[in-house]
Parts: structure tokens; sequence; C-alpha cells
């Protein structure tokens, strides 16, 4: 998909389409290429309530929406709150299954997935781990290094110790001017530390990725679309695909926005991340999580 072919389809979508501004010094290379891949975030599979009438639905219809794509994306990385919490593990582990089997449907077969606090923080991810795996980890695509952080499985919203030696250790094995995408749920900055949309520890996540100048965070965990630079990592939450909330510290408590039957998919999406390897940038396109 050239990229004309890929604004044209961002246009369609309804979404903005933006560089991240995230230029290192890296110089062209042969042995990578570009791609794109598709981030989707807490779909909250279970929710029954007044801000999403038809949460039975709204998952089905967005898998829907990613396999009607006209250029299928490389990848798929769900970033948290695949499903709503509940205290009864046995719904826990149901739910689970039944988000594995929709989004089963999807037609790109390589598809990474990340806790959120609604999966995780009650179990510590013991179940989130017997369905999907390792609640943090590290791959490589076309010259990009991906790392995904768990900053929900402790219920006290930390990276822990632990997982910020594997981290340092990760990021040791990496060349200075490295391309590195880190994804994980809850922002690494304090965004709204009243609201939860924070990492306690996130600072010290920071400070390891700065010395490297071609660093982009993808998040979810907020509900919107929200853009924060920490030096020159540029930081990007996305849409919810099962109801959005206000933004940040603008009400007294953290609400989801009321449902507009007139509208049902507003304030709901999905992204889709074009990398350009040389120079190193990110350009994303925002889509409806269906259409009207």
């Amino acid at each position: 998909m050239d990229r004309r072919d890929f604004l044209r389809l961002g246009a369609l979508g309804g979404g903005a389409v933006f560089l991240s501004g995230l230029y290192g010094p890296a110089q062209a290379d042969s042995s990578v290429d570009d791609f794109y891949f598709v981030q989707l975030s807490d779909s909250h599979w279970g929710y029954k309530g007044p801000a999403n009438p038809e949460a039975d639905s709204t998952l089905v219809q967005a898998v829907a929406a990613v396999n009607a794509l006209s250029q299928p994306p490389e990848f798929i990385v769900f970033t948290g709150d695949l499903t709503h919490t509940t205290d009864d593990p046995a719904e826990r582990r149901k739910r689970m299954a039944e988000f594995k089997r929709i989004v089963g449907a999807l037609k790109v077969t390589q598809v990474h997935f990340l806790p959120g606090e609604h999966d995780a923080s009650l179990d510590k991810g013991e179940a989130y781990q017997e369905h999907f795996g390792p609640t943090h980890y590290s791959f490589d695509h076309k010259g990009v290094h991906f790392i995904a952080l768990d900053n929900v499985s402790d219920p006290g919203a930390r990276i822990g110790e632990v997982q910020l030696a594997w981290l340092k250790q990760d990021l040791a094995q990496q060349p200075q001017n490295a391309r590195i995408v880190v994804l994980t749920h809850r922002p690494l900055f304090d965004l709204a530390p009243a609201w939860d949309w924070a990492t306690r520890d996130g600072q010290q996540a920071v400070d390891l990725l700065l010395p490297y100048p071609n660093v982009t965070v993808f998040y979810g965990h907020i509900h919107q679309e929200h853009h924060h630079m920490t030096g020159h990592i540029a930081h990007h939450s996305a849409k919810s695909l099962i109801f959005p909330l206000p933004a940040p510290g603008s009400q007294e408590r953290r609400t989801p926005l009321p449902w507009d039957p007139a509208a049902p998919g507003k304030g709901l999406g999905f992204r889709e991340i074009e990398a350009e390897t040389a120079p190193v940038a990110y350009q994303i396109t925002e889509f409806a999580a269906r259409k009207g």
C-alpha cells in the first residue's frame, strides 16, 4: 500500500492522520522494510451497563472492521482490558475464552495480547496467562524491536523490580539507534494519578528508555486518543472498543461518557500504525469502531 492509498484509507476511516514526530539519527537500512500494524484496546468483553447497551456486539463489529481493511495489517496488538473485571474466577476465565473465540475470527494470524487491570489485577495475571501467555515479552518485526510491559498485574499499578531488571537487560541487547516500540496498558507517565491513569514506577521505565533516541509508546486504559512527550519519547493512547471516558481531570469522577443512541459508535475506534524505518517515524490513522 503506497502513501496515497494509506492517506485515502485514513480519510475513509474518518480519523486523524499525523506524524508522531519521532525522528532519530537512524540512517536508511536495506535490511528493514516499512510495515503497518493495528492497535485495538479496552474491549471490556463481559461489560453490561448503560455506557454501551450494545456491548455484546461491539467487539464483533470491531473484528469485522479490521477484517474489512483493504490492506491487511502485518500483525495486531490488543493493549489490555480484553475483558471486564469480575470477582468470580470462573466467570473471568469464561470471558477470556469468549474473547479469544471472537478475535479468532481476525484474518490476521499474528496477534499479540497485553493484559489490562480488568484482566489481571485481581489474581496477578493468573487467568490471563492461562489463556494468553506471558504478561510481558519482546519481539522483533522488520527492524523494529517491540517491548510489551505489564503495569497491571501488580494491583498497586507498578511494573515491579523484577520486570524493570528484565527491561534493562532487554534494552542492553539493542544498539543505540534501535527502533523501539513499547506497548503497555496504563500510561507510563503521570497523566491523572487520581483516576489511576499513571504507573507508580513508570518513570523508572522511561529513564531506561531515554538513552535510546528512537522510542515510541502505544498504550490504552484511558479510552480516548491522547498524545504526550517525555523528552523525545512520544506516548500515544488508543480509543476504547466499549465506551469513551472524559478528558483527563475534566470532571470530578472518571465516569463513562453518556451513550448516544443517535451515534452508537461515537468515541470508539481502533488505530492503524505505519512504521517507516528510515527515517524512523510512525504514521497513525484513527478509525471508528463501526460505521454510522
